[in-house]
Order: structure tokens, then C-alpha cells, then sequence
């Protein structure tokens, strides 16, 4: 039953903090919304800042697996990732990047959550160069960097202009990048 509340307090958690921000929620409409008591919430967390925390760890474990998954689907090549992207800005719930978002909100750069966010886009960046490399592409570092740049740029272009369309504007730069790169 305790994982059960857990899981309840993380879900509530991670659908309220993507749709309205970290700190537009507090921890009473979480503990409202998630039927869970004060008590047991202690229980698992020790604090708000623990459950922010705890929530972003599976989102990144979750939307790293999602990326992997459709990157795959999609045919396994870099710039498959723009594709999956576009897929994820045409949903109806796209509110950005939540480690955007919670690097956005926070101001203190040591805070737990800052960090999982920063650990978060240096996976991805990781995952992309393992992806280069995979293709045979030289220098899969440096362009990851370049292709999260780009990813990170559509994100946030698409949340401002809510449509897919910056996917495949990011689509089109780093074919670009990939074509000077094989030349």
C-alpha cells in the first residue's frame, strides 16, 4: 500500500509541476489531488524540494526510454530524433521541457532538482553522440552538442508557437550539419 501512495503523490506530482510549474504547486493541492495523507507523504519525502527531485529522476528515466523507443521505431538514425520530437510537440499536453522548465524555475544551480535537470540534457546529449557514433559519424561528441542545442531550441520554439513545425526546422539544420559532415 506505502508504494502505492508513492506512486500516487509521484504521478500527482508530475502531471501538476509539468502543467503549472514547481512552484505554482504546493504540497497541500498535491496531497488533495493524490488522496494522499500528510503523514504518509512524510513518509516517502522529506521535504517538497525530495519530491521535485524524485519526480524529475523518473521523468528523465521515462522520457530518455520514450526517445529511445521512437528513435528506433522511426528507423534508428540522428536526425530520427527530430522526427520523435515533432510527434511529442503535436500532443495536445506539450508544455516544453520540464528540465528546461524546472532550470528555468530554479534559482539556485546547486539545488537538487537544477541538478538532475543539468544530469538529464547531458544523458541525452550521451545518447545522441552514442547514436552519431553508431552511424558513423566522425566527431559524435561535439555534434550531439550541436543536435541538443538544436533539440532544446525547437522545444522551446515549439512551446511558444504550438506547433510541430520547429522539429522540422531542427530537422532540416542538422541534416545540413550531418551532410558538411560526410563530406
Amino acid at each position: 500500500m506505502a508504494t502505492k501512495a508513492r506512486e500516487r503523490l509521484l504521478d500527482t506530482a508530475e502531471e501538476l509541476f509539468y502543467a503549472e510549474g514547481i512552484r505554482a504547486v504546493g504540497v497541500e493541492r498535491i496531497l488533495a489531488e493524490s488522496g494522499v495523507g500528510r503523514g504518509s507523504f512524510y513518509r516517502h519525502f522529506a521535504s517538497k524540494d525530495d519530491l521535485v527531485v524524485a519526480v524529475l529522476q523518473r521523468r528523465d528515466r521515462a522520457w530518455r526510454a520514450w526517445l529511445a523507443e521512437r528513435v528506433d521505431a522511426l528507423g534508428g538514425e540522428p536526425l530520427d530524433v527530430f522526427k520523435a520530437l515533432a510527434e511529442r510537440f503535436a500532443r495536445a499536453d506539450f508544455r516544453g521541457c520540464a528540465f528546461i522548465n524546472t532550470m528555468a524555475e530554479t534559482a539556485d544551480t546547486e539545488s537538487g532538482a537544477y541538478r538532475v535537470a543539468a544530469e538529464h540534457k547531458e544523458r541525452v546529449a550521451t545518447y545522441v553522440a552514442d547514436l552519431l557514433a553508431e552511424n558513423g559519424h566522425a566527431a559524435p561528441d561535439e555534434l550531439a552538442r550541436r543536435f541538443v542545442l538544436l533539440m532544446d531550441g525547437a522545444i522551446v520554439t515549439a512551446l511558444r508557437e504550438r506547433t510541430p513545425a520547429a522539429a522540422n526546422e531542427a530537422y532540416a539544420v542538422a541534416a545540413a550539419m550531418l551532410t558538411s559532415d560526410r563530406s
